[in-house]
């Protein structure tokens, strides 16, 4: 029986990182929102580290819907079985360009 589905546990592995990405990127925001604020004395700064928590909630559920979707995708073997495509780690690598970028700002502000 040759079929798209490989019993592996691939997805499931796949899952498991995304969500270590998440949590990291959680506890990251967590250490800005206690760090950032009193190394630079401007409390707007806490708000990085609430959109950061925010964007690692949101990127746990995306990645769970994308694990849902594929495992579907896979069990079902139909021809012409549309996998997840790569939109979600595209926008974490816009993501956290965007976060370097601000960070870099933050470092030439200070140290300016």
């Amino acid at each position: 029986m040759s079929g798209l589905f490989d019993p592996g546990l691939q997805p499931e592995r796949t899952e498991l990182a995304w969500r270590r990405t998440a949590l990291a990127f959680g506890v990251g925001s967590l250490v800005a929102l206690r760090l950032l604020p009193a190394a630079l004395g401007e409390p707007w700064w806490a708000l990085c580290g609430v959109c950061g928590l925010v964007a690692s909630f949101l990127l746990w559920i995306a990645a769970r819907r994308r694990y849902r979707r594929t495992n579907r995708a896979l069990v079902a073997q139909a021809q012409g079985t549309v996998l997840p495509d790569g939109a979600l780690l595209a926008a974490l690598a816009a993501l956290v360009v965007a976060l370097g970028a601000a960070a870099l700002a933050v470092v030439l502000v200070a140290a300016g």
